[in-house]
């Protein structure tokens, strides 16, 4: 069976960093998408970072390079999203998700997407940052 949980959200200082965790488990380490999404208040649901299992190729949203660092640990079945230099536009849901991929290049196309409903979601960690 398929799952994803997402940890380590909370309320942050602005400038600050944070690390969530994407744990997953039921379907193979290789071939996949493994993408982070953020669901601000009032606005819909965007790709902001997401990595080729097979390869560790990372694709983010160009709003969020430099700041934004997603990486796998394979040991752990585990994709982290370390957020640094925090302010209050990050706020809000992350959601991690998964869905089959051949490439990266397939990885950039999903993440620009913003994910597909049909695909293997967790339920998100909230992320607040305050001044």
């Amino acid at each position: 069976r398929v799952w994803l949980a997402e940890s380590g959200g909370g309320s942050m200082q602005a400038g600050g960093s944070v690390r969530l965790s994407c744990d997953f488990t039921g379907f193979a380490q290789r071939g996949y998408c493994v993408g982070w999404f953020h669901h601000g208040p009032g606005t819909a649901r965007e790709g902001v970072a997401a990595i080729f299992t097979t390869s560790g190729d990372a694709v983010y949203d160009n709003g969020v390079k430099g700041r934004f660092t997603i990486s796998q640990d394979n040991t752990k079945n585990t994709v982290y999203l370390q957020i640094d230099n925090l302010n209050p536009g990050d706020s809000g849901l992350y959601m991690c998700a998964a869905d089959t991929s051949s490439s990266s290049a397939y990885c950039r196309d999903w993440l620009r997407a913003g994910g597909h409903d049909g695909n293997y979601w967790g339920q998100g960690t909230r992320v607040s940052v305050t001044t």
